[in-house]
């Protein structure tokens, strides 16, 4: 069997049959599965599988990315699943395992990793050659990002208020970060998005402050508030769209470039 059919868990999958019915516990892959041109072929999603917009939002809800009915799951007669480490908890997958499903682990760590996911879940539903085509254009976008030049910035990107949380270095969204040549702060070994208390005397350790969009929703209102809050705060400060840096797919095609383009613009 081919190595590309391999999850991240080490599980090999048979190509699937005919008419798969697949249910997508990730946003960022049910969105991957419609630009595979299996939309189609999914027939399950969560609440937050919003993209592509128009699209998916005639496939059947389950729940959410931790918890789903699995009462709904049974009643859409699915044959696979695709789940993440990240966001997919270990019982969920066991059970939906035990259910009989083909379930299909995934763990991108960085951007890297996408054109291997394409080809997973290509060769996986019989869509080598859309892999193919998707792999082309990650590999287009990777070397236009990587024709320009940026300088060092320390960057504590928060994706969450009450408490503020951060994400660690070994993080898609650290790593995603890293070819603009921004290395996010607040590493914890221990800990992939820790808690971080803001400080005068930790801010000074930081060159730009990045409010994610999601899944805290981050306005202009708040990088006001923190701009009152701490007044002698010499770096810059952006909202950032979180889909663009944080989702792997097919999105991290367009992701690569936005970031190249807001990095310029921020750092001007």
């Amino acid at each position: 069997m081919p190595n590309y059919l391999t999850d991240f868990l080490g599980t090999h999958h048979q190509p699937a049959e005919p008419n798969p019915r697949i249910i997508s516990l990730v946003p960022s892959l049910t969105e991957l599965l419609f630009d595979l041109g299996l939309g189609d072929h999914v027939v399950g999603r969560t609440n937050f599988c919003v993209h592509p917009a128009g699209q998916v939002k005639h496939v059947q809800s389950i729940g959410g990315t931790k918890k789903v009915n699995l009462e709904k799951v049974t009643s859409l007669n699915p044959t696979h699943a695709i789940v993440n480490i990240d966001e997919t908890p270990k019982k969920l997958a066991e059970e939906l395992t035990a259910s009989g499903l083909h379930v299909i682990v995934t763990h991108p760590g960085s951007p890297e990793d996408n054109p291997a996911l394409y080809r997973l879940i290509g060769g996986i539903f019989n869509r080598a050659e859309r892999a193919a085509q998707l792999c082309a254009k990650f590999d287009q976008a990777k070397r236009a990002l990587g024709e320009n030049t940026f300088r060092p910035n320390r960057v504590l990107y928060l994706i969450w208020q009450d408490p503020w949380m951060t994400v660690s270095s070994d993080t898609y969204i650290s790593r995603t970060l890293e070819r603009v040549n921004w290395q996010t702060v607040a590493h914890d070994p221990d800990i992939r998005y820790p808690a971080v208390e803001l400080t005068a005397h930790f801010l000074v350790n930081v060159d730009i402050m990045l409010f994610s969009s999601e899944p805290f929703p981050f306005k202009d209102k708040h990088v006001l508030a923190f701009h009152q809050a701490f007044p002698d705060f010499g770096g810059k400060s952006a909202i950032i769209d979180a889909e663009m840096v944080s989702w792997y797919g097919s999105r991290a095609i367009p992701g690569l470039t936005y970031l190249s383009d807001f990095a310029k613009k921020l750092t001007s």
